[in-house]
């Protein structure tokens, strides 16, 4: 016999969760810090790094740094190859202040 119950939608079963926090999304007071890129460590990724990588050096997030090289707001220079989209880690460090960030300067 077929069940003539209304069907709750997603949406209903998701609002009416109760929100906790979740340990992955770093809300919790025991959270590790988040990471701090020395200038050695940016200079021994080599030429170019992965946007994913240049946000994490900025202190931002993967989905940000995405939508602000989609619109061409990335605050550093960006190099699209193909589908990849790569950063100078020369400019990286120019951005953050760190002398000798291109090679023309040393």
């Amino acid at each position: 016999m077929p069940d003539h119950r209304p069907r709750r939608s997603l949406r209903d079963t998701f609002r009416n969760r109760r929100a906790t926090p979740n340990p992955a999304h770093g809300r919790t007071p025991d959270a590790p810090a988040p990471r701090i890129w020395t200038p050695e460590q940016v200079r021994a990724l080599g030429m170019t790094t992965d946007l994913t990588t240049a946000a994490a050096v900025l202190g931002i997030g993967r989905t940000l740094a995405y939508d602000l090289a989609r619109t061409g707001e990335f605050p550093v220079r960006i190099l699209r190859l193909g589908g990849r989209v790569v950063v100078p880690t020369a400019d990286l460090l120019t951005y953050l202040g760190e002398a000798g960030g291109r090679a023309a300067d040393a």
